[in-house]
């Protein structure tokens, strides 16, 4: 099981791990600060030992990491792992954007289907099973009010064996989520909702931070 410190402090860009796992140019780490893709939000960018990262993969509990090339680690040798901040930074706002607005969506109407999501550095979004058009519904989805506001945001664990997390903004919303995640509110800034028609009966809204 890999210790994923991303969890403890998200904000954390550099640490010092043991390799625990090694395959070539695939590694495993005791702990880790690099976020793998999961739940739609796209891994981390960053290195390990100084070698680039190109792709992250959830296994059970550990990550496996694969490095551009055979980097000639040992197991147990200590590497430094660093990830790039602005990319995390907006991957962790653009995340909690889509849920605040995914949560406000499913209160306005009911039943509603979704049937994807994806989170990048750029921009989120969230794709829906809907016959008409959801453009009259983006005036009524107030999410900004909830980003200025300030608030705190309770990240813990719901059960701690099989890793599954939420988040909580007090009287809003309690949403479960293995994401990384900001500190307040306010912190997503402000945003933009686009409407994007994909397909007969199916609706998809981006999300952009402006």
């Amino acid at each position: 099981m890999t210790k994923k410190q991303f969890w403890v402090d998200p904000y954390q860009t550099e640490l010092t791990t043991t390799i625990s796992k090694l395959d070539g140019n695939q590694v495993e780490l005791s702990e880790t600060i690099f976020y793998a893709e999961s739940g739609g939000q796209e891994s981390d960018g960053g290195t390990i030992g100084g070698y680039q990262v190109v792709s992250a993969e959830k296994r059970d509990q550990s990550i496996l990491y694969t490095l551009e090339s055979t980097a000639g680690f040992q197991i147990g040798q200590t590497v430094d792992v660093k990830i790039g901040w602005p990319r995390r930074y907006n991957l962790m706002r653009l995340h909690f954007a889509a849920e605040v607005v995914l949560e406000l969506f499913y209160k306005e109407i009911p039943n509603l289907e979704k049937m994807g999501a994806h989170i990048s550095e750029s921009k989120s979004r969230i794709d829906f099973e809907l016959p008409e058009s959801i453009s009259p519904m983006l005036p009524k989805i107030q999410a900004q009010s909830l980003f200025d506001a300030d608030l705190p945001i309770e990240k813990d664990f719901s059960d701690v064996q099989k890793g599954r997390r939420y988040w909580k903004v007090e009287h809003f919303a309690q949403v479960p989520c293995g994401g990384t995640h900001i500190n307040r509110t306010s912190e997503v800034g402000r945003i933009k909702l686009k409407r994007k028609n994909i397909g007969k009966g199916k609706e998809r809204v981006e999300i952009y931070l402006v």
